[in-house]
């Protein structure tokens, strides 16, 4: 099968994980809310747009070590002549783990994800929680760390002269998911955040 078809399976949530967290969702509201009356709320849909770009990172960096395995084992999964070869990226020993503990970073990025999964949910279900804010910044931390990491990536796929699509999307769901953190602490301090915050300022209008 085409690798590049699951790259554009993988595009179209983490798009519409983003408008949903941008001014974008916000106008959708009247739209989505016939279909699922609790998404007229912003931290709804801004909850429901993170939880998408961490599932699509998740399921990505499980699509990597897979790939790794696979060309371990001496398979060929996406392998071309061109510059976009993730086989290339991700079966090079030199640099398909990380340089501390050895770990793949297709490993490393379903724990990161998860992670992530696991506090967008855990704020999800419980919006009021006092720790709620504080689990917010853990993500923004992690994140904002990630692009570290990202770097560090980038960095040997330029060395390479090869870019991995998969390791890109991980990427680019890493950055989105930095900016849906960023803004749901926006919607924590401006007092947004609340379900009722939604229908007050939809009657003052």
């Amino acid at each position: 099968m085409n690798q590049n078809l699951f790259i554009v399976a993988y595009a179209v949530p983490l798009l519409f994980g983003l408008i949903l967290m941008t001014r974008a969702g916000d106008s959708m509201a009247e739209t989505l809310s016939k279909r699922n009356p609790l998404m007229v709320h912003a931290r709804r849909r801004h909850m429901l747009g993170l939880n998408l770009v961490g599932l699509v990172g998740f399921v990505v960096s499980v699509h990597t070590l897979w790939i790794s395995n696979k060309i371990s084992e001496g398979g060929n999964v996406c392998s071309s002549a061109t510059v976009f070869s993730c086989d290339d990226v991700l079966g090079n020993a030199a640099y398909n783990t990380d340089p501390v503990f050895g770990l793949s970073w297709g490993l490393i990025g379903m724990v990161a994800f998860g992670s992530l999964l696991f506090i967008t949910q855990a704020v999800g279900k419980e919006p009021d929680a006092l720790w709620a804010e504080k689990y917010l910044k853990y993500g923004m931390y992690m994140t904002g760390a990630g692009l570290g990491v990202i770097a560090l990536l980038v960095s040997y796929e330029i060395e390479m002269g090869k870019i991995c699509q998969f390791c890109t999307m991980a990427h680019i769901s890493n950055v989105i998911a930095l900016f849906g953190f960023w803004r749901a602490t926006q919607l924590h301090d401006k007092g947004e955040w609340k379900d009722n915050a939604t229908e007050k300022k939809a009657e003052g209008a």
